[in-house]
Formats: structure tokens, C-alpha cells, sequence
């Protein structure tokens, strides 16, 4: 058993070392405004940097996960595509004002939607900002892929996603902006950092004590994460995901590994790096660099997904043949025994 433990505390620096692009140019500097003069990391009671709050993603609703083909390799807006896409936000941001005005409840009030940062995608490697080739295994895990968007005809719970379901995201989808929900929470104590979501409410579990991971066989949605400091930077590295989870180009394997980067830029700002590799499903690995901005009136609400958990089973009974037919089955009987005739 020590010798085990020994290896394990050996093997731990290779496990959690940054990646080798760890020191990567910002996307765009402009999404960082200078931290005031003599700023530094603010830091906790036991000493480590306090990178506790609010940080919700909401404000980059407006900027797209992949980068559009016309782009290439260029990672900034021009200041033309700024100006219309600024443009577009802001005409989004006043629907709910608007439909107001005419007496409707529509997408206005549902979406909470930003405005673009400088940074024309989410995705900044591989150096066209999208996501890389899908291996064969990939393509054909992908290709089976059901959800509410792609399905009709629904005949059991396996026909659904795992988002349709309410039950996660995955990751890093977990981690990014959707249509609304965006909240992200950071807690810490000592040894621990706790980063809840608001979406499905879920929490990860950071440990800064050095532990092992699992063994293979114990997985979960999130993964299981530890991290250590590098500086004031929170070095996250996270394995043992439940492979089959949609949540990027194809449903992760279970050898996918992610690996993030917290660093403080300024008193509220920090940028968020996530590396995602998984051999199985994609031919290389891809980063996510965003920048995260505290908001300390940012509060967390219900997110009740849909109401009463009847709607997958309205779904199925709804469109399922086989549900049709005992449907009429038990009306047919039904109207029988209240008539007293034959069914």
C-alpha cells in the first residue's frame, strides 16, 4: 500500500502538468481591459488566490462556439464585423423590451443573450477555431446520436438526449454559455474548489490534495477533477467521464481527459482555458479560451427544466405507435364497460 501511494504522489506532477500550450497569446486583448495600477490576486484566509463569486457566462451568449470558415485562422473581429455583430446583439437584447410593447411572451423573455467579445469564436485551437475531425469511431458514434432536435417519433427514453432528460450537460458544455441559465459559481475551502452551475444545478468537485484518481470503472457526467496551483492559476485536470454523454462534435469515450486553466486578470475578470483530447472520438485535441467576468449581483434561480418531469413521457405516448395503439386500446375498453357492450 505505500509503495502505491508513493507512485501515486510520483506520478501526480505528470498527471497535472499544464499542457504545453498553456502559455498561448490572448485571442484578442482587447476582451482584457489593464487591471488598475497595483493590482494584485486577491487571496483567501489559508493563503491560496480567492477566486471565489459569481462568474456568470451569460455576457458571451453573442459570441459562437466555432469560428465561421470565412475567418480562417484569424482569431479578432475586424472592427466592420464587430460593428455588425454588436449591432445584431443589441437589436436581440431589446426584443424583450419590444414584445412587451405589443403585449406577447415570447423568445425575448426566454433567451438571455450578450454582446461579442473582440474574439471571433470560443474555440481558438486547432488555429481555424473549430472542432477537429471526428475519428471513424467518432463519425459513427455521432451518427447515433438521438435527441429532441433530430427525432420524431419517440419510442423510449433512449430516443431522447441527455440534455432532453434535464439530467446534464456534460462537459465542457456544462462549463459554456446556452439560452439562458448561465450562472457559474466558484467556492473554496481549503483543499477543496467547488464550481456549481446553474444550469441542471450541478457541482463540481475540485481536490488540491493531492489524491489518486479512480480506478477507470468509477465515472461520472462531470468527471472526477484534481488540481493544484501553478502561481495564481488554478490548474484543473479532469478524467474518468461516463463515456456515451453528448457535448461537443460526438458523445465523449471514456478516455476523455480536460484540462483548464482559472487565471485572475484583473479584480474581476479571469480567463478561462479548457484543453478537451479524447483519442477515441477526435483526431486531435481542441481549446476553449474565454475570458470570465465576476458579477457579484448574479443570483442563481430555479432551473426546473420541464414542469413536473411529464414531458418526455408526453412525448413518447404522443408520438410512439406502440403507445398509440394501447392508447386506443384502453379507450376502446374503457367505452365498453361504461356502455355494458362488448369492447
Amino acid at each position: 500500500m505505500k509503495l502505491r501511494l508513493l507512485a501515486a504522489a510520483a506520478a501526480l506532477p505528470l498527471l497535472l502538468a499544464a499542457p504545453a500550450v498553456a502559455n498561448d497569446p490572448l485571442p484578442s486583448a482587447k476582451d482584457y481591459p489593464a487591471p488598475p495600477a497595483g493590482w494584485k490576486v486577491a487571496r483567501t484566509a489559508w493563503g491560496d488566490p480567492d477566486l471565489r463569486g459569481a462568474w456568470p457566462v451569460d455576457y458571451l451568449a453573442a459570441t459562437a462556439r466555432e469560428r465561421p470558415t470565412s475567418m480562417g485562422t484569424r482569431s479578432e473581429l475586424t472592427e466592420d464585423e464587430y460593428k455588425q455583430l454588436n449591432g445584431a446583439a443589441e437589436e436581440r437584447i431589446g426584443l424583450e423590451a419590444a414584445q412587451d410593447r405589443i403585449g406577447i411572451l415570447g423568445m425575448g423573455h426566454w433567451r438571455e443573450d450578450g454582446r461579442p467579445l473582440w474574439q471571433n469564436s470560443m474555440i481558438t485551437q486547432p488555429a481555424n477555431g473549430r472542432y477537429p475531425p471526428l475519428t471513424p469511431v467518432g463519425r459513427e458514434a455521432a451518427s447515433k446520436v438521438k435527441t429532441s432536435w433530430n427525432t420524431e417519433v419517440f419510442e423510449w427514453v433512449t430516443d431522447f438526449g441527455i440534455f432532453d432528460r434535464c439530467l446534464t450537460r456534460g462537459m465542457p458544455g456544462s462549463m459554456l454559455t446556452g439560452a439562458y441559465n448561465m450562472g457559474i459559481r466558484v467556492m473554496q475551502s481549503p483543499g477543496l474548489v467547488v464550481i456549481a452551475t446553474e444550469m441542471i444545478h450541478e457541482t463540481r468537485k475540485i481536490y488540491l490534495d493531492g489524491r489518486a484518481a479512480p480506478p477507470a470503472e468509477v465515472t461520472d457526467y462531470l468527471g472526477y477533477s484534481r488540481g493544484r496551483w501553478d502561481g495564481d492559476t488554478l490548474v484543473i485536470e479532469t478524467t474518468n467521464f461516463t463515456p456515451g454523454i453528448s457535448n461537443g462534435p460526438a458523445p465523449n469515450s471514456a478516455q476523455m481527459k480536460m484540462t483548464e486553466r482559472l487565471t485572475p486578470m484583473g479584480p474581476n475578470q479571469m480567463r478561462y482555458e479548457a484543453w478537451i483530447e479524447d483519442p477515441v472520438m477526435l483526431t486531435a485535441p481542441y481549446k476553449i479560451d474565454i475570458p470570465w467576468q465576476r458579477n457579484p449581483n448574479y443570483e442563481f434561480y430555479e432551473y426546473a427544466c420541464h414542469e413536473g418531469n411529464v414531458q418526455v413521457r408526453g412525448y413518447i405516448t404522443a408520438t410512439s405507435p406502440r403507445f398509440q395503439k394501447l392508447r386506443d386500446e384502453q379507450w376502446a375498453k374503457q367505452e365498453a364497460a361504461t356502455s355494458g357492450g362488448a369492447p
